[in-house]
């Protein structure tokens, strides 16, 4: 095997190269505006409002992938997240309840609507994108009718998951080079992330050779290690290193935590292997003994769910909810999924795909705004990205079918012919005495 070839499979494993094409894409947008902007989209206090103003979507991201893998589409998300957040921030105003406990009100707002569209999905079988264009309706209605088209404040404690950082442990350090260090919580966060990456590495080669499956040379595992290592540092020392009292955001830790759970789920559970099977071919995963109502129900509800924890981050963020929250953001979240490589009919994706996919038009939309581009021009920008994309997954798989039937014919000539000369060189072929 050749060192490129080991190279590629240490960091990449054995998957297509293709399919990470969008890291790539991401860090050429980031190298663009980098140059573009005179180095201002890596500023530390750009890199902390990128992730306090995005994080909420692509938390819809992580729930719109599953919903996508399943065969479904979530139109109702913006809406969801709105409606939340207005009874949340009205639970809080006009009814007395502590922050914390509005927070518990979020979350049983979520369960109750993912319940009620989950319901009729996957138990009245009505497509999911009917009944979600119904909940877009719904409860955007909702929204006006409870706010009464008004905005309503939060208090300054619930403010902490949209606005919060990481607190700072101990004096702030100075680097020889004079650089300040005020939120060494990060630092160390960054260390730990490291740590458990390189754990994790080393934990997936132990358990591939103990079922006697190949793995990488040792040293593209290194390379890959040391260059994962460096990106979680360079951020980390990025995000520790903004102005006095910020670091990196609660809202984006939460985000951390879900996409390592969902992960988790995806990948290493029975419910994400029976979500990719519902995806793939329904009537066989129901034959195989997948509960698929089960499934269907499940992804809508915690789509729903995962929309209500977005609009409490939200407003939190915000200060206030209003009639305008939510709005469009069932189409950002379900753009960041296509991006990060889902496939339109389902069975395929990642929720790290979802991430790279929401942080491609996330940088987009920063990039851009700090060049000044006109908003309009960024809409028709995003757009052509989603088409390329999506039309890009649908170009390979079209020349992966058509590598298949030229292979095959091959295949099945050979096959003839050896069949042939097979009967010609036996003595009492029947063909031959007639």
């Amino acid at each position: 095997m050749s060192k490129l070839r080991q190279f590629r499979e240490g960091v990449f494993g054995k998957a297509d190269v293709r399919q990470y094409g969008m890291v790539f894409s991401l860090i050429a947008i980031i190298a663009l505006f980098y140059i573009t902007t005179d180095g201002v989209v890596l500023n530390s206090a750009n890199l902390i409002n990128v992730v306090s103003q995005y994080s909420y979507i692509l938390i819809l991201a992580i729930g719109m992938v599953m919903v996508i893998i399943a065969g479904h589409i979530d139109l109702s998300v913006g809406s969801v997240a709105a409606f939340t957040g207005i009874m949340v921030a009205t639970s809080m105003a006009d009814w007395g309840f502590a922050w914390p406990l509005g927070i518990v009100v979020g979350i049983l707002v979520g369960m109750a609507v993912g319940a009620w569209q989950g319901f009729w999905v996957s138990r009245v079988m009505v497509p999911a994108f009917i009944v979600t264009l119904a909940g877009m309706l719904i409860f955007r209605g909702l929204n006006q009718v409870i706010g009464q088209s008004a905005t309503v404040p939060v208090p300054e404690g619930f403010k902490v998951i949209g606005r919060g950082y990481l607190p700072q442990i101990g004096p702030d350090l100075i680097l020889a080079n004079g650089t300040r260090i005020v939120n060494t919580t990060t630092l160390v966060l960054g260390m730990v992330a490291v740590l458990l990456v390189v754990w994790l590495e080393f934990r997936k080669r132990a358990k591939a050779k103990s079922v006697g499956s190949e793995v990488p040379a040792m040293w593209a595992t290194i390379v890959k290690l040391v260059l994962l290592g460096f990106v979680i540092m360079f951020f980390a020392f990025k995000f520790s290193t903004g102005n006095a009292g910020t670091g990196f955001p609660v809202s984006g830790m939460i985000l951390l935590a879900l996409v390592f759970i969902y992960s988790f789920i995806m990948g290493n559970t029975t419910f994400g292997r029976h979500v990719y099977a519902v995806g793939g071919n329904k009537r066989a995963a129901a034959l195989s003994g997948v509960n698929v109502q089960r499934v269907n129900f499940l992804v809508i509800a915690n789509m729903s769910m995962l929309a209500a924890l977005a609009g409490m981050i939200y407003i939190a963020r915000a200060g206030a909810s209003g009639p305008q929250d939510g709005v469009g953001w069932e189409l950002d979240a379900i753009a960041a999924v296509f991006i990060g490589g889902a496939a339109v009919t389902g069975g395929v994706g990642t929720v790290i795909g979802s991430m790279v996919g929401g942080l491609v038009m996330a940088f987009l939309n920063n990039g851009l705004s700090l060049m000044g581009v006109d908003q309009s021009w960024v809409s028709v920008i995003k757009g052509l990205v989603l088409l390329a994309a999506v039309a890009f997954d649908l170009i390979s798989k079209s020349n992966d079918r058509s590598q298949i039937l030229p292979t095959f014919m091959r295949r099945s000539k050979k096959r003839t012919e050896q069949e042939t000369s097979t009967q010609l060189a036996e003595p009492n072929n029947p063909q031959l005495a007639q």
